[in-house]
């Protein structure tokens, strides 16, 4: 039992771990650069905003979620049984399981609001760009600038 006890708290940690490191996403709003952006020239655009939508924002899938939720049912299943093949078979059961609730854990703890901002420049041209946020300090027709490193694309007052 005591050995049941030590996986578990192991496999609790991962679960944990998954949770701690998806909260801990830069968020990528306007107004929000990563280190690696500072110092970085970027051009810049004026534009008048035409329409705001908002968006769902998922981070891809690391697989960590599964993993760790693997693990943990895979521990837990394995306690069920009383004999070899029941603990075997308990421990399959809940690692299927466990991966599965993971999975879902995961997905749900990486999306975030978003808002997709339409954006007609002085030049003609018409943009779309989406990031973090509600968009509630945006409304159609203010005058933004639209701001870009050739990779981030940002729209702000």
């Amino acid at each position: 039992m005591l050995n049941f006890l030590a996986q578990f708290k192991v496999a609790l940690l991962a679960v944990f771990g998954v949770l701690l490191v998806a909260g801990c996403a830069t968020p990528q709003t306007g107004d929000t650069y990563t280190r690696g952006e500072a110092l970085r020239a970027q051009s810049v655009e004026m534009g008048v905003i035409e329409s705001l939508r908002p968006v769902k924002i998922e981070a891809g899938q690391t697989g960590v979620g599964t993993v760790g939720g693997a693990a943990l049912g895979g521990v837990a299943g394995s306690a069920l049984g009383s004999g070899t093949r029941a603990s075997v078979a308990g421990a399959i059961g809940g690692a299927i399981v466990g991966g599965l609730i993971g999975s879902a854990i995961e997905k749900d703890v990486s999306k975030a609001d978003g808002v997709e901002v339409t954006v007609r420049l002085d030049s003609g041209r018409m943009i779309a760009v989406v990031q973090e946020g509600t968009g509630a300090e945006f409304r159609p027709g203010d005058r933004v600038r639209v701001t870009s490193d050739g990779y981030t694309t940002r729209v702000s007052r």
